[in-house]
């Protein structure tokens, strides 16, 4: 399984180039509002920046929390999110250990769906896929991500 990781974030300036490419390529609209990739600032411009991702639970809080089954678990670890069951609750947001479930205004979910496609847009080469054996469990220090999507 692939996952996303984020080993080179002392490079990061917060561009956020990763989270518009994210909102563009896999959501359809450029907004911050939409990525599934956040970063914010480790406590000042001086101090660096974070990167706010999925890190694969397995099982999946969030999933587990879901009352419609809008978030299902994706094997290996994530979740699959199929939009058009989603009544915007929070439920899953609120279960994420690692605070990675955004909600937009309206309170649609937006979540980290391991594609990597934001590895290609950050210009200091901060965002990395890997292959690994087994799922990272929920930690802060890793974020992850993997391969399977569904965000209609």
């Amino acid at each position: 399984m692939k996952i996303l990781t984020t080993p080179r974030m002392e490079r990061c300036i917060g561009c956020h180039a990763c989270s518009l490419a994210c909102a563009r390529l896999v959501h359809g609209r450029v907004s911050w509002d939409t990525a599934g990739i956040r970063i914010q600032s480790s406590g000042g411009l001086s101090t660096g920046f974070e990167a706010r991702v999925c890190v694969a639970c397995d099982p999946a809080y969030c999933a587990q929390a879901c009352p419609t089954g809008a978030m299902s678990q994706r094997r290996g670890g994530g979740v699959i999110v199929r939009k058009k069951l989603c009544i915007r609750c929070g439920e899953c947001a609120r279960a994420c250990p690692v605070q990675a479930i955004h909600l937009d205004r309206s309170g649609e979910p937006f979540v980290c769906i391991h594609c990597g496609r934001c590895v290609s847009f950050c210009p200091h080469d901060c965002l990395e896929m890997v292959e690994v054996d087994s799922p990272a469990r929920p930690s802060a220090n890793q974020p992850s991500a993997g391969t399977e999507k569904e965000v209609s």
